[in-house]
């Protein structure tokens, strides 16, 4: 299991219009981790919660700086400026580029389906 802490900064609320708000902490270059999906449970201020976890440059949407996105399952309200922890536990799949946003949407969607499933067992 790989942990991640560190300070939630502003993205390009591309999840956010697709249905799939995330979480963005920048990750340094020395850090260890294939790119691709997760599931991961993420701590804020105590409370555990489900998520998923992408880690990568997002090269569907031109990405181009390497970042941790993760959506919080059943978490609403403003995360900017806060400290998260995040551990990654299952990587469920690389990450690639889709040849549409609609593709993208309807990967993720299951992407979200899959980590639930695991998050049961």
């Amino acid at each position: 299991m790989q942990v991640i802490e560190g300070v939630v900064i502003g993205g390009n609320q591309f999840g956010r219009k697709m249905g799939f708000p995330t979480a963005n902490i920048a990750l340094s270059e020395e850090f260890e981790v294939e790119n691709g999906v997760y599931t991961s449970k993420v701590y804020i201020e105590g409370k555990e919660y489900c998520a998923m976890t992408n880690i990568g440059i997002r090269p569907s949407v031109d990405g181009t700086r390497r970042l941790l996105e993760t959506h919080i399952f059943d978490f609403e309200g403003d995360l900017y400026g806060k400290t998260l922890r995040v551990e990654l536990l299952e990587k469920i799949r690389d990450e690639r580029k889709f040849s549409s946003i609609e593709e993208l949407k309807e990967q993720i969607a299951k992407d979200k389906e899959t980590v639930k499933l695991k998050m049961k067992n």
